[in-house]
């Protein structure tokens, strides 16, 4: 990502960080790109700023800042209001207060580690990724091939909705299974997700 940032930049761009999901510990640090070791010159964020209360931002540098208001007039009728303050003020508070950052990096950690050991046994589960409680799953009908399975990626997200558990099915072919708990997710949370997710492919392999 570091390597994209600079051809952007070296074409004459600017690189935005859509952190809307990512960000705010999601990852198991603060931000997403923070991860993946580069810095953006524009970062958006969103839904977990405001844990359900409609907030939004976005930071850039002052050089961008300048640029763009030297350039263009803008106006937001509900920006800053001391209600979006507060409420996003709570929000960092609680993250900081009681450590979800560190949770989630030791929670998604467990999850990454036992789906890695589920893959060795079901060859639906191509590749396995993420960072901290953002973990993506591909289903594939052919492992060796990578063949997307839409299809049966929508059966496994129903199958565990019918256990108690709500993930989704993403990606540009519909194939990724998206698990991305809450970030209380504790260690029992993780296995008794891991339980029924282990299930869900018993059943389905013995259907296939």
């Amino acid at each position: 990502m570091a390597r994209a940032a600079e051809m952007v930049r070296a074409a004459g761009g600017l690189f935005i960080a859509d952190e809307v999901q990512c960000g705010f510990c999601r990852t198991g640090r603060w931000w997403g790109y923070a991860k993946l070791r580069f810095t953006p010159d524009i970062v958006t964020m969103g839904k977990p700023m405001g844990n359900g209360f409609p907030l939004a931002g976005a930071a850039a540098s002052r050089e961008v800042v300048n640029t763009f208001r030297r350039q263009n007039r803008y106006f937001n009728t509900f920006a800053s209001s001391p209600l979006q303050a507060a409420v996003g003020s709570a929000v960092l508070d609680v993250l900081e207060g009681e450590q979800l950052g560190e949770n989630a990096e030791r929670v998604g950690g467990l999850l990454l580690t036992r789906l890695r050991a589920l893959q060795q046994r079901f060859p639906r589960m191509g590749d396995v990724r993420g960072h901290g409680l953002f973990v993506g799953v591909e289903w594939v009908s052919d492992r060796d091939a990578r063949t997307p399975d839409r299809d049966g990626a929508v059966r496994v997200v129903n199958a565990l909705k019918d256990r108690g558990f709500l993930i989704s099915n993403a990606g540009a072919l519909g194939n990724v299974l998206k698990i991305r708990p809450p970030l209380v997710f504790q260690t029992e949370h993780a296995e008794a997700f891991l339980e029924a997710f282990e299930a869900t492919l018993e059943e389905d392999h013995a259907r296939a």
